[in-house]
């Protein structure tokens, strides 16, 4: 298990935030042998409940894949059996009617140390006529509820959702409170991801983000990664090329051994989530910063005192030769900056230590912010 990261969600710990997100009648654990490298494998996705499996059956029909057995429960317990314990953590996407069979998923991945997730994301005609799959998300207190009562089981549950199909932050807001652990976001664009769809979740909830839509290269994964995504999940791309996954997992993790923060945001100016006030400048000119503090109810001086009293004591707290004497002020590490880095040599700080610290300095800002405030 690689110690670069530090990634859980309730007892699942990810040895890296690159998964494989479930496809019907392909991701098994047959499949799985593909991906060792991952940090997350999901099953799946499982019909469980005799209509959705006569759903199954009939898309079968027309030439679609579907894992079809007559004790679908005894079939994924034996691909639990295949993939766990090989030191990726793993997930069951299930889709039902009803409320008892999605117990009886959470109570099976939790006896295997997995997650189950719940696939609110399906859009077949089969489906969408059960009232499952992309329809549950237009109920979110249903939704909501059914998230309450797999949580009583203490499994890790994970929702599996396609973005604009309701108001997102509504949604994630509800399910959060709900207990819901992760959020997979298949986040749809008309051209490509709507990373803006990813960043909005991120400032308005703290639920794990498993960020997921177009991402076919290492530009394309950074973006939803610094967009808000705590993991990113890839399907497609990963059926068509297998070295797809470890040749993701060796970028990100290079990201994380040079700078301390593989998904850190955007600068505000350039669209960042909130994250990204630990680059900007004091709140004294008409700049982007007023909008995103506004966004986030925070004054403008409560936010500099904010800034000012977490550089006490570090090597952020100074910077003779920076636009505003302290390097709380500065800005990312990928924008040239001539007098940052005259600061950073003086102050002994190199670029990681400085990310790590603007990491934590985000965080303090992020505590200081009410997420059910957070205008989107």
């Amino acid at each position: 298990m690689s110690d670069l990261f530090d990634l859980k969600a309730g007892y699942v710990t990810f040895k890296n935030p690159v998964a494989v997100a479930s496809m019907a009648g392909i991701t098994d654990g047959g499949f799985f042998d593909k991906f060792h490298d991952a940090g997350l494998y999901i099953l799946g996705g499982y019909s469980i409940d005799e209509a959705t499996m006569d759903a199954s059956k009939e898309m079968v029909k027309r030439g679609r894949k579907e894992f079809i057995s007559d004790d679908i429960f005894s079939l994924i317990e034996s691909e639990l059996k295949k993939v766990s314990g090989k030191g990726v953590a793993i997930g069951i996407n299930v889709r039902a009617t009803s409320t008892e069979p999605f117990l009886r998923a959470a109570e099976l991945a939790k006896k295997y140390g997995a997650i189950m997730e719940i696939n609110a994301h399906c859009r077949q005609e089969e489906m969408a006529a059960l009232g499952i799959g992309e329809a549950m998300l237009k109920d979110r207190i249903s939704l909501a509820r059914l998230v309450s009562e797999a949580k009583k089981t203490g499994a890790v549950i994970s929702l599996k959702m396609r973005s604009g199909v309701v108001d997102d932050v509504k949604l994630c807001r509800t399910l959060e409170k709900a207990g819901l652990d992760i959020i997979h976001v298949d986040a749809v664009g008309m051209r490509g991801a709507n990373l803006n769809a990813i960043k909005k979740i991120r400032d308005s909830t703290s639920l794990f983000i498993i960020g997921n839509n177009s991402i076919v290269n290492y530009e394309s994964a950074q973006a939803m990664l610094s967009a808000g995504s705590d993991m990113i999940s890839v399907a497609r791309a990963a059926m068509s090329n297998p070295k797809f996954i470890s040749g993701l997992v060796s970028y990100v993790e290079e990201q994380q051994r040079q700078t301390g923060w593989y998904n850190a945001p955007s600068h505000i100016c350039r669209g960042g989530d909130l994250r990204g006030l630990t680059w900007c400048c004091p709140p004294i000119k008409d700049c982007p910063v007023h909008g995103a503090l506004a966004r986030a109810n925070l004054s403008p001086e409560k936010f500099a005192r904010i800034k000012l009293n977490f550089g006490k004591g570090t090597k952020l707290e100074r910077g003779s030769t920076t636009c505003f004497g302290s390097m709380v002020w500065c800005c990312k590490f990928n924008k040239p900056c001539y007098l940052r880095e005259e600061s950073m040599a003086e102050n002994n700080l190199d670029y990681k230590e400085y990310t790590l610290l603007k990491k934590k300095l985000s965080e303090e800002i992020i505590r200081n912010i009410d997420k059910d405030k957070v205008v989107t």
